[in-house]
């Protein structure tokens, strides 16, 4: 059997894999609550979003959003146990909870309407606090379980927060509520749980979730990684290669870097080390590779839907201004695994292992004709929310003509069980999260903390980034991305913004920083999963993905303070500033690695001297400009250029010249 047939087969085994073990893990009873909730909760968005007044009937956005929520948060105690594990027995008092919620929920999208006309989120009458109390312990207790304990020590300390803020010291400080004022004030604004997190779900995200799943789940994701193996896999590093192009993908349809490693992972990282690289180095290029795939357009996750909520633009735009540092990222990868591969003398895959390319096309262009139909009509004529809908039909009816991937019933339950298990995961998040922000709104603490911060870092905006980047690590530590996010979005994003920096690329950097944590230790999940694949070290593994990972560091700063890296420019400055940094990056990846693509290596003391004037010419290039020091940003560039040659005349002398 040949590479390619190899690989696919470790590909259908290992989504096989999990879909077993996800049958194992929801049957009986509960997978049959999880596929009726589900398939009910997309009736509603359908419904919704397509203004199809199904019953003669379309829901307040208020109370769409109770029924929705009240739907994935029951289905939370059903897919995870009291101690954060997956589990078929639920347990009576789950089934309880189960019921907490629906009631709770129930009472406050029955009351919508009435509690919008009557201010209840600032004087709610005794029923709907004593119904607010219990909706807020049930809100805290997923947390807990989907999100882990981290995450619900944060959310608990700040949900109480506004009890005791006057107390706190400057610039903490804030105003004071009862508790009993407090926790309706969550349940009922637009301003907390049910805000713009869960609007953004509710308008934007579960429709891509569920393309995303339906994509996989016909083939695209198998199709997507012989193409990438048919265009690169020849090459130098070829398996690397692939893996940076399939789990860069997955990555963006599923939004979870975790998931992407141990899905993709199964296939890369066999394949990279039976190539000839370290099991480190493949655990670490799978890391990098899932990371920046919740970063990479068309879709990016769940998160950049919140942003587009959050910022009140169209999806597009934040897809479109990702787009470039995207591109930067995994240029950077490319080019040190590519350095990395020519340092060592890695071959890449023999063409007779590997799919042909037009046969390849043959079979699965409709999943690239899909992505088509799905940009064109998000950018066309708008439809953000409905877009995906459309998309999903399509796939469906592909799906009937692809023998191989065709939906039988068991099959197609099983996708709706993985689509409710995610969704419900998420919306626990975003319930509690939403009581960040709220807490925040409540003590009107958001606009003297901006103050403070931009006080704090005096007249300097590049200090100001730094300590922007160094909160985003820690609050990503423990956070999941979309956490992260929203959190970061309410306490940095508005100092940031009012030391004059663009809002857009503002919000941008916050959400790459809140992702380094994933390559970075001591937490670096994502290098630490895909180092249990690879019988790996684990910190060792971090270390590499660092390293192999280091534009994900830098970037941030260039797009910040020179927005026309996300294109927020004229079309000529967009080009230029676009040809600078991507030069500036080859250098700073080749010095990471020791080796010029296409020039050749940095060997012996003088090798390692001339890395270091790269790296700094590398950062003169692709650095922005604005100038430093009077110093204006073209000679700045063209200094880059110049130092450059130094590093270059000696990879040029080497005996290993390609």
């Amino acid at each position: 059997m040949s590479d390619a047939l190899q690989n696919a087969s470790k590909g259908d085994a290992a989504l096989e894999k999990e879909l077993a073990a996800e049958r194992a893990t929801y049957s009986g009873l509960s997978r049959w609550v999880i596929i009726i909730g589900t398939l009910a909760a997309i009736a509603l968005a359908v419904n919704q979003l397509f203004n199809l007044r199904l019953a003669g009937y379309v829901m307040l956005e208020g109370m769409y959003l109770y029924v929705l929520a009240g739907i994935f948060l029951s289905l939370t105690f059903v897919c995870f146990r009291i101690n954060g594990k997956a589990s078929a027995n639920v347990p009576w008092y789950d089934w309880l909870l189960v019921v907490s919620v629906v009631v709770s929920a129930g009472y406050f999208a029955w009351t919508a309407n009435i509690s919008l006309d009557s201010g209840w989120e600032y004087a709610a009458p005794d029923m709907a606090v004593w119904f607010s109390i219990a909706l807020y312990a049930l809100i805290l207790e997923g947390t807990r379980r989907a999100g882990g304990l981290v995450l619900f020590g944060i959310v608990f300390i700040f949900s109480l927060y506004p009890t005791f803020a006057e107390h706190v010291p400057d610039p903490l400080s804030g105003f004071t509520s009862p508790f009993t004022d407090v926790v309706p004030y969550f349940m009922i604004s637009s301003e907390a749980s049910f805000g713009i997190p869960m609007r953004a779900f509710g308008n934007l995200v579960i429709g891509f979730i569920l393309f995303g799943a339906i994509l996989q789940f016909t083939g695209g994701g198998q199709f997507f990684n012989n193409l990438a193996l048919a265009l690169v896999g020849r090459y130098r590093g070829g398996a690397a290669k692939v893996a940076i192009f399939a789990s860069g993908f997955m990555g963006s349809m599923s939004g979870s870097v975790i998931s992407n490693v141990l899905t993709t992972g199964a296939v890369s990282i066999p394949a990279m080390k039976k190539t000839g690289f370290s099991p480190r180095y493949a655990a670490a290029t799978e890391a990098c590779a899932s990371t920046g795939g919740v970063l990479m357009p068309p879709i990016m996750g769940a998160t950049a839907f919140v942003m587009a909520s959050w910022l009140a633009r169209p999806y597009v735009e934040i897809m479109l201004a990702a787009a470039i540092p995207s591109i930067l990222y995994y240029f950077g990868l490319f080019a040190q695994i590519d350095a990395y591969s020519a340092r060592r003398g890695l071959k890449g895959m023999a063409r007779i292992d590997l799919p042909n390319f037009f046969a390849t096309m043959k079979e699965g262009w409709m999943y690239i004709g899909v992505f088509v139909v799905l940009i064109f009509l998000m950018v066309a004529f708008r439809w953000e929310t409905t877009a995906p809908f459309y998309a999903v039909v399509l796939l469906l009816v592909i799906n009937q003509f692809v023998k191989a991937y065709r939906f039988t019933i068991s099959g197609f339950l099983d996708m709706i069980v993985s689509v409710g298990r995610t969704l419900s995961e998420l919306v626990a998040v975003l319930l509690g999260v939403g009581m960040i922000v709220g807490a925040f709104q409540a003590t009107g603490l958001t606009g003297p903390l901006a103050t403070e911060l931009i006080f704090l870092a005096g007249d300097s905006v590049i200090m100001l980034l730094i300590m922007g980047a160094i909160t985003s690590f820690i609050f990503g530590m423990g956070m999941t991305v979309t956490a992260c996010y929203i959190f970061l979005a309410v306490v940095l994003a508005p100092a940031l913004v009012q030391a004059g920096l663009n809002e857009l690329a503002v919000h941008l950097f916050i959400l790459y920083w809140g992702m380094v944590s994933y390559i970075t230790p001591p937490v670096a999940l994502g290098a630490f999963a895909a180092a249990s694949m690879a019988k790996a070290d684990g910190l060792r593994t971090g270390l590499e993905a660092m390293r192999l990972g280091g534009v994900i560091y830098i970037a941030p700063f260039f797009f910040v303070l020179n927005p026309a890296l996300i294109g927020e420019a004229p079309a000529g400055e967009v080009i230029w500033v676009l040809f600078c940094a991507i030069i500036g990056i080859w250098f700073i990846s080749a010095a990471l690695q020791g080796y010029i693509s296409f020039i050749g290596g940095l060997y012996g003391t003088a090798g390692m001297a001339m890395r270091f004037v790269l790296f700094a010419a590398g950062m003169m290039i692709a650095a922005p400009t604005t100038g430093v020091m009077g110093i204006s940003g073209l000679t700045i560039t063209l200094t880059g250029f110049v130092v450059a040659l130094l590093p270059i005349a000696l990879a040029w002398r080497s005996p290993d010249r390609v």
